[in-house]
């Protein structure tokens, strides 16, 4: 009898531990907690990453807006000077990078789901990443740039910025057709840019297209691909369709100029003289859109650019005009390319012949990109008497001067693509800091600090084939 005990007793155990790890995992599995995210929840973490990097004040003013000299520092005015913080140039690689990887994942996700404009959507925003890097930096690491250990490789190549705008090119004509398939959807509470809107992608891609062709334009014949985008109709055809991130009222989610000038009370950041005396002595109804009245004097005064002495006597905190406070709302809008732009770059490209039109349809582009940065600051029943000031004016023979500055103008607050804008086309014509640690406006910025010795051998190829890790390196597409 206790041998019959024992054997029912182990059966009885062996049959209950068997029934135990039966469906164990099943049994054990989080349902709040899903294994994968669906594809669209990515979008918002992207955007806004990429639209607070871009639009910090240790970002975007302190290098892309002083560089231009729409804004100029009464203290701390060392990046004004042409000494940029090492972490804002790491931070940007960083960002970009790992938003592109995200991108990445994105793309994977809605492959998975066969939700193809997602597809589109990810290689947009993979696109517009490694349209900024190599703006940034020159040569950057790209076809292995996404590859890592699971890959086994840790040390990417770097390529050259021809090869990576072959890059963006062929992303974007990957993403158009996507997002028109009409196969899939974006979850309009995930995406903060366009609220689901595919159609506003598409116009996005071709748009962003069009951007990315300009500025390689002085190095190869883009007019075929410039005709096509402008007969294709898929343009931004008004602000409402223009890829702009608008910020919340409060922080941390509201716009980086307002979190850091007005709620941390940094208010070194000043009009440049360069762009008062510019728009006083044309009397610009924007100036005091863009600026306000000093404190002192009651009237528009900016601070000159590029000083070792800080504060400069005569330019101190009351002396200067601050930043209009239109521009310092917390949700004033954070602009990844707008329908203003587009247009003084379609001007551009009628008078240079790239697009059909001739004088004509440049004057009329240029007038529209005027009267739509009038309409921005709601100045647009000013535009037409603006538009017929002898200097503002259409005038064939100095049209690219005209259309350089008049975009200058308008892409204030937009730091950095002002500075690469002026950066491709040279105008307006700029004098460099006084007191620069260099003696030209820089041209780039330098490679991330840890790339010389976590990626050493690319990093010093990268630097053999473009020129020194340097300020003064210039990008490819520079004349």
């Amino acid at each position: 009898m206790k041998i019959f005990k024992y054997i029912l007793t182990i059966f009885i155990t062996t049959s209950m531990l068997f029934s135990c790890d039966k469906n164990f995992e099943e049994i054990n599995r989080n349902v709040d907690d899903p294994v994968t995210v669906p594809s669209s929840m990515l979008i918002g973490t992207m955007i806004r990453n990429m639209a607070n990097e871009l639009y910090s004040t240790f970002n975007g003013l302190e290098h892309g807006e002083t560089w231009v000299q729409h804004i100029s520092m009464v203290q701390y005015n060392d990046p004004e000077r042409y000494k940029p913080r090492i972490g804002t140039m790491d931070n940007l690689w960083n960002i970009f990078y790992r938003t592109a990887s995200t991108a990445n994942q994105m793309y994977k996700l809605a492959e998975g789901e066969e939700n193809e404009i997602n597809q589109g959507v990810a290689l947009v925003i993979k696109a517009y990443c490694f349209a900024q890097l190599t703006d940034f930096f020159g040569d950057v690491p790209y076809t292995e740039a996404l590859l890592g250990p699971s890959d086994g490789l840790f040390t990417p190549v770097y390529d050259s910025q021809e090869t990576v705008y072959n890059g963006v090119l062929s992303l974007l004509d990957q993403a158009m057709p996507l997002l028109a398939s009409g196969n899939g959807d974006i979850d309009p509470n995930m995406d903060i840019l366009y609220e689901g809107d595919a159609s506003k992608w598409a116009r996005f891609a071709a748009s962003l297209k069009f951007r990315s062709l300009m500025r390689i334009s002085a190095k190869r014949d883009v007019s075929s691909d410039l005709q096509a985008l402008v007969n294709g109709g898929k343009l931004f055809n008004s602000e409402s369709n223009e890829a702009k991130l608008v910020f919340l009222s409060a922080s941390p989610d509201a716009n980086p100029m307002y979190e850091t000038i007005i709620a941390g009370g940094r208010g070194e950041f000043k009009l440049a003289k360069t762009l008062v005396d510019y728009m006083t002595d044309i009397s610009d109804p924007r100036l005091p859109v863009y600026a306000q009245l000093a404190v002192n004097s009651g009237t528009y005064v900016g601070k000159p650019t590029g000083y070792e002495e800080s504060p400069l006597p005569g330019y101190g905190y009351d002396d200067v005009s601050s930043i209009g406070t239109k521009y310092l709302e917390p949700t004033a809008p954070g602009y990844f390319i707008s329908y203003t732009e587009l247009l003084f770059l379609m001007a551009e490209a009628a008078k240079k012949g790239y697009i059909s039109g001739g004088d004509g349809a440049a004057k009329t582009y240029y007038d529209e990109a005027v009267r739509n940065s009038f309409a921005d600051n709601g100045l647009a029943a000013r535009a037409d008497g603006y538009l017929g000031l002898n200097v503002v004016a259409y005038n064939p023979s100095i049209a690219l001067e005209q259309i350089g500055r008049q975009k200058w103008i308008a892409l204030f607050s937009q730091g950095f693509e002002a500075w690469t804008e002026w950066r491709r086309t040279g105008l307006p014509v700029l004098t460099p800091a006084q007191d620069g640690y260099i003696n030209q406006i820089p041209s780039r910025l330098r490679y991330e600090s840890n790339e010389t010795s976590i990626n050493g051998t690319n990093y010093k190829a990268a630097v053999a084939q473009q020129g020194p890790d340097e300020l003064t390196t210039k990008i490819w597409w520079m004349n």
